[in-house]
């Protein structure tokens, strides 16, 4: 038996009926459409995204050739030094070149070089030294020979840098030792006497060698998680006390903040 349910029938269901057409709400129109058909009037332009109306047709006889829109090398020229340019000697004249006839001067040659070459200063050579058994021979200036630096104004003068440096660190204590000066005045710090420097040094050397004793007795395998935590314990208390060690050993004053003040 199916399951289908079907509507009572009836005979008024054969009467025909008018269909009722949905009345669709009014169509949105926007308050600035006027203003916007405005602006879009005074700004278009013709041809301004798709190009002119009309193009002119290539001509059949420029076709598009092969390798035409790669990009073309500068032209290639022989290769030439900038200096060849300005120390290259005039060429040399042609065969069919006639030179310049007719020119005369009243010169006395002989006699001008004969005063040249006795009023002229004869060339100091320069300084050299060999510095091998076959003659091998260089400059004595750049040989470091020569005691060139030791006549300079500030030779052997401490630098300038070095005594603005020695300053600002004396200036720095200064203020240091001030500032100390003050707050011992106060009462808020106190400096460590001699003896009591020793006695914490020693007490510290005296910790360091109980933990080392203690870690010299440690087992060679770390097989467990407590061997390996007890380890790593005692080499981070060693080092830490070898850092108070090396800070007090480092430094003679030592000032305290007095707690109680």
């Amino acid at each position: 038996m199916s399951d289908t349910i079907y509507p009572p029938e009836s005979i008024y269901n054969l009467i025909p009926r008018e269909e009722e057409k949905a009345v669709k709400a009014p169509r949105y129109m926007s308050k600035f459409r006027e203003q916007v058909k405005l602006e879009k009037e005074v700004n278009k332009a013709p041809s301004k995204t798709m190009g002119p109306a009309k193009v002119d047709v290539p001509s059949p006889q420029k076709y598009l050739l092969k390798h035409s829109k790669e990009p073309k090398l500068a032209e290639k020229k022989p290769f030439k030094y900038e200096d060849d340019e300005l120390q290259s000697k005039p060429p040399i004249p042609a065969r069919t070149d006639k030179p310049l006839m007719g020119l005369h001067s009243n010169k006395n040659f002989i006699k001008t070089n004969a005063v040249e070459n006795i009023m002229t200063v004869p060339k100091k050579p320069q300084p050299v030294y060999a510095y091998t058994k076959k003659g091998d021979k260089q400059l004595l200036e750049k040989s470091g020979l020569i005691p060139k630096y030791i006549k300079k104004k500030d030779y052997g003068l401490t630098p300038e840098y070095l005594l603005q440096r020695r300053e600002e660190v004396k200036k720095a204590q200064e203020e240091y030792d001030n500032y100390v000066k003050e707050r011992m005045r106060e009462g808020a710090m106190k400096q460590l006497s001699g003896e009591e420097r020793h006695n914490i040094l020693q007490a510290l050397k005296k910790n360091w060698d109980e933990l080392h004793h203690q870690y010299q007795g440690l087992s060679v395998v770390t097989d467990t998680a407590p061997k390996k935590y007890r380890k790593e314990r005692l080499e981070q208390e060693m080092k830490q006390l070898e850092k108070d060690i090396e800070l007090i050993e480092r430094h003679k004053t030592i000032y305290i903040a007095n707690i109680g003040a």
